[in-house]
């Protein structure tokens, strides 16, 4: 491995840092955007239930708010359950929000490791080929630089790409994840409101 890096040349830094930062990023992702950690099953008809039994506590209300997203998300609909139906659902689209930045975090630093990985490799290739040009001389060309120049440009080009590739599949797996969740949370929220003010049975 020393021997890849060693022949890539200074340009596999840069790619070196993407590389362990992407890796940081997807394991965070994955544990972070567990649908059983995001939206619980069962919380919905448990909170309804509580709420039909006593009411909206402030015992409840703490324990929904370390729950879950979800769970925030009922809380602060709940904190305003004797309000209107309109003030209720503007309090739970405010924690929604809150709640969908929270599920994106770290997205657009993944999506950006997966878009520039190409093009530091094609850095790393210019530089490669640089050296490749400065081992022609007038009594002919070096072939231990021109050699050297032509790892730095290939390595560069190969390990760029195997950064980008993968980051780039769990940026959109991780972007379609929390689309379904929020959409998960929004209805589970608007089943909420309904329940409260008697709309649904």
């Amino acid at each position: 491995m020393f021997s890849i890096i060693q022949a890539a040349g200074w340009p596999i830094w840069p790619l070196l840092l993407a590389s362990v930062l992407a890796v940081a990023l997807i394991i965070e992702r994955l544990g972070a955007l567990r649908r059983n950690r995001i939206v619980p099953a069962g919380l919905l008809q448990s909170t309804v239930a509580e709420y039909r039994q006593t009411g909206v506590t402030e015992d409840m209300l703490r324990r929904l708010n370390a729950h879950s997203p979800l769970g925030r998300v009922f809380a602060a609909g709940l904190r305003n359950a004797r309000s209107s139906r309109e003030i209720m659902k503007e309090a739970i689209e405010e924690a929604g929000r809150g709640a969908a930045h929270e599920l994106d975090r770290f997205l657009n630093a993944l999506g950006t490791i997966a878009s520039i990985s190409p093009l530091m490799g094609l850095f790393g290739t210019i530089v490669g080929m640089i050296e490749i040009f400065g081992s022609a001389t007038a009594a002919g060309n070096n072939p231990q630089q021109l050699a050297h120049g032509i790892s730095i440009a290939l390595y560069n080009t190969g390990f760029g790409l195997i950064i980008a590739i993968p980051s780039m599949i769990f940026y959109r797996h991780f972007r379609a994840l929390v689309d379904s969740l929020v959409i998960e949370m929004e209805l589970q929220a608007v089943k909420l409101v309904e329940l409260v003010h008697g709309e649904r049975a």
